[in-house]
């Protein structure tokens, strides 16, 4: 049956996916996150734009919460011309290239200001990257500053030692063994579960995962760490891209434009509005104490020498753009 459904939609997507004039044209657009999640009430605003602004040659079906391709399959079903277009975290291709995973170095970007500046230098980057792999970046969008959810209050990292602990990719793996706890991958709609099972006693994730989770009925202390600042990124196939008519297009990249600026402010809105909602649900909000703040900055320090080993030139010039 998925074999059927992969076929139809590679077939679709060579057929009917490409806007030429005079020809209306339907793109599926699989994402990894709920309706609910800001990351896909913007797409969806996306999508919206792209097909009034191309006056329906060009629609964009969005297929949420991995209901198409599961998260880990996205990029590679775009690049694959399963689909033209779709949306998951950058940061998920860091065991590709170490630079894909720059946003989510401890403690190197761990405000918006910053994270922008970093993404401004990460840009070209990733798009060299990307281009070897038949892809372009349409736009990116960040998630709130990352923080601490446990079971119990955390006042050093010590006490984060031999609990199990959630990883949703390779940098997060490596951290969560640096601090003594034990990685588990576990994807955003398992979260729940896997805490009622024991698989995973904490995590680091935006509020936005915690509130859309209700993290309330399985944690108790929120601790404000502000670690990093990651992000989701659009990509679109170049070949698909190119069969476009040039109108069509300019309105992709337009709506593109416009839908990073306004991931941005919706993602600074959702971080007070999702942090209060889970206060008003009973969890407890911890500002982080200077010995916590210490040992983990340390620990972020330790990974960014590594990290720049790995990324290699092109972590050079991504570090040089972002300290200029």
């Amino acid at each position: 049956m998925r074999k059927n459904m992969m076929a139809a939609l590679s077939c679709a997507a060579l057929t009917v996916g490409l806007a030429t004039a005079g020809q209306a044209a339907t793109w599926d657009m699989p994402t990894p996150y709920p309706d609910k999640t800001f990351h896909t009430q913007n797409i969806i605003e996306f999508a919206k734009d792209v097909e009034t602004a191309t006056g329906g040659a060009l629609t964009i079906k969005v297929h949420s919460a991995g209901s198409l391709f599961k998260h880990p399959e996205i990029k590679n079903a775009v690049r694959g011309g399963q689909v033209p277009v779709g949306e998951f975290f950058l940061s998920r291709l860091s065991n590709e290239h170490a630079v894909f995973g720059a946003d989510s170095q401890p403690f190197l970007a761990t405000n918006y200001d910053d994270a922008e500046n970093l993404w401004n230098a990460q840009r070209g980057v990733v798009a060299k990257l990307l281009d070897k792999q038949g892809l372009m970046p349409l736009f990116s969008v960040p998630w709130p500053p990352q923080g601490l959810y446990t079971k119990k209050e955390i006042k050093t990292v010590d006490d984060l030692k031999g609990i199990k602990f959630r990883a949703y990719n390779a940098t997060l793996e490596t951290f969560a063994k640096k601090i003594g706890a034990a990685p588990t991958q576990v994807e955003v709609p398992d979260i729940p579960q896997a805490f009622a099972t024991g698989r995973v006693e904490a995590m680091i994730t935006s509020p936005s995962t915690g509130a859309n989770s209700k993290a309330w009925d399985f944690v108790t202390h929120f601790t404000d760490i502000q670690a990093w600042v990651p992000k989701n990124i659009v990509v679109v196939s170049k070949k698909a891209f190119r069969k476009l008519d040039k109108a069509t297009q300019d309105a992709v990249l337009a709506a593109a434009a416009t839908a990073e600026k306004r991931g941005l402010e919706m993602s600074k809105k959702e971080t007070s509005e999702k942090i209060q909602i889970m206060k008003d649900n009973g969890v407890i909000i911890v500002t982080p104490s200077a010995e916590l703040m210490t040992g983990l900055k340390a620990v972020g320090a330790e990974m960014l020498v590594d990290w720049q080993k790995d990324a290699g030139a092109e972590g050079e010039e991504l570090l040089k753009n972002y300290q200029k």
